[in-house]
């Protein structure tokens, strides 16, 4: 029985013509399991406590006040204040996607929830296709087997897309593809037989790079630490083909085209340089400001502290953010030593988990199975360093740059969420590459 059921997952009669492709198989059961569970759970049943601030948060009131007619803005209650006027404090993909589905199903109804948390099931399921391929093309289709159907079935993996109304989903299903697209940019795996490919093809490519990468910033800003990095790395890959610097400058032009209609409007409103989102000085404050332990201090965000959503409501977003960064600089100055140790301990939370005040029976295996997977996946890294597998190079970038906005302002558990592809493909690396060689020969 087994035997049949590995076959099936494995899909040998439905193999592409490249042979690294995932069968849809894999994203029918991915997305299934989680639509199921979403429904039958009633995760969409979103509590409507302080006038439904837990549907998707700030992200949720600027979707409101899209939908009703009042802008991008109003981040926070409106109930005290009123409607606070324009905000950036969010890049605007996730709020823009909340505003449509409101406009359609109503205004946090259960439908919307139950729409957002259904697209949100697409994407993930649309990675559980993209650590396949990853995994096909730079190790073997066993460790790529494997890599897809734990991203397919591991609660782990479903957690985000099937409970939180946030961009999660969709952001790592855009960073594990655009990776994708670097491989294939580069020739790794099947590609690397054919040096023949066309230069039309590449740069089309160059081109999707671009636009990808810029709606990957418009949703999730930070993931943009990596976009360099990725560049260079295609870019040295595919040096000798024909124009691949103008390719490369076509890929930057576009992916400045898609950030410039945001940056006009911050502009325009703000008459303030705000190239994706404008919230930084609160969060850097609320990091590491008096007080700060390595925790987020959310007792004095506006979201929780009445006094502060005054200050934010009278003195306007760009006002109150430079206030607050200007603070939270200061006492960095003043104490260095303190920010590098609560740095330090934000890095610790990132890769080992964030400790929290439930019970510890359920809190040791959470931090277990947290602090494993990032185990597995940094210990299945060096081994793809130490063998220079190809495309270990960009994963080892890809850790390295992603986490470091998080290690200096918070860090919280769904911030590693776009890295767990990756990490999942190198864990399984690790542990295939345990078995004996001819164990893995005879499987691959």
């Amino acid at each position: 029985m087994w035997s049949r059921l590995w076959r099936w997952m494995n899909a040998d009669n439905t193999l592409n013509d490249d042979g690294v492709s995932a069968p849809w198989r894999l994203f029918w059961v991915a997305f299934l399991i989680r639509l199921l569970y979403m429904t039958l759970s009633h995760a969409y049943r979103i509590r409507s406590v302080e006038d439904h601030f837990q549907f998707a948060w700030e992200a949720g009131r600027i979707g409101k006040s899209l939908a009703t007619g009042y802008g991008y803005g109003s981040p926070f209650a409106i109930e005290t204040f009123g409607h606070t006027g324009p905000t950036a404090w969010l890049p605007p993909m996730y709020p823009l996607l909340i505003a449509a589905v409101f406009k359609v199903f109503g205004v946090y109804t259960a439908a919307s929830a139950w729409v957002l948390l259904a697209i949100n099931c697409v994407f993930s399921a649309a990675t559980a296709l993209a650590t396949w391929e990853i995994a096909a093309r730079c190790f073997n289709r066993r460790v790529a087997v494997w890599s897809g159907w734990l991203w397919a079935l591991h609660p782990a993996a479903m957690q985000y897309s099937v409970r939180w109304l946030w961009e999660m989903s969709i952001s790592t299903a855009l960073f594990a593809w655009v990776i994708v697209l670097a491989l294939r940019m580069r020739g790794v795996g099947s590609d690397a037989k054919d040096n023949s490919e066309a230069s039309s093809r590449q740069t089309r490519r160059w081109l999707l790079f671009g636009c990808l990468w810029g709606v990957i910033a418009l949703s999730t800003s930070t993931l943009a630490m990596f976009l360099p990095a990725c560049g260079l790395w295609v870019l040295i890959g595919t040096w000798k083909r024909p124009h691949a610097l103008r390719d490369a400058a076509l890929a930057g032009v576009v992916f400045i085209a898609a950030l410039t209609p945001w940056m006009l409007r911050n502009w325009e409103v703000f008459h303030a340089f705000i190239p994706i989102r404008g919230n930084l000085g609160v969060e850097t404050f609320l990091g590491n400001g008096p007080g700060s332990n390595g925790f987020v201090m959310t007792f004095d965000h506006p979201n929780m502290a009445p006094e502060q959503l005054r200050q934010y409501a009278e003195m306007g977003e760009v006002r109150y953010v430079a206030m607050r960064g200007a603070m939270a600089r200061d006492y960095i100055h003043a104490h260095r030593r303190h920010f590098l140790a609560i740095s330090l301990k934000r890095a610790y939370f990132f890769w080992v988990g964030t400790p929290s005040d439930v019970a510890w029976a359920l809190e040791i295996p959470r931090m277990l199975n947290y602090s494993f997977i990032s185990l597995a996946g940094l210990m299945g890294l060096a081994l793809a360093l130490k063998r220079r597998v190809v495309g270990s190079g960009l994963f080892f970038w890809a850790l390295l740059l992603v986490p470091i906005p998080y290690y200096m302002v918070m860090a919280l558990p769904r911030f590693r969420h776009p890295l767990e592809p990756l990490l999942t493909v190198l864990g399984v690396y690790l542990f295939q590459s345990a078995t004996p060689r001819s164990h893995r020969e005879t499987s691959a």
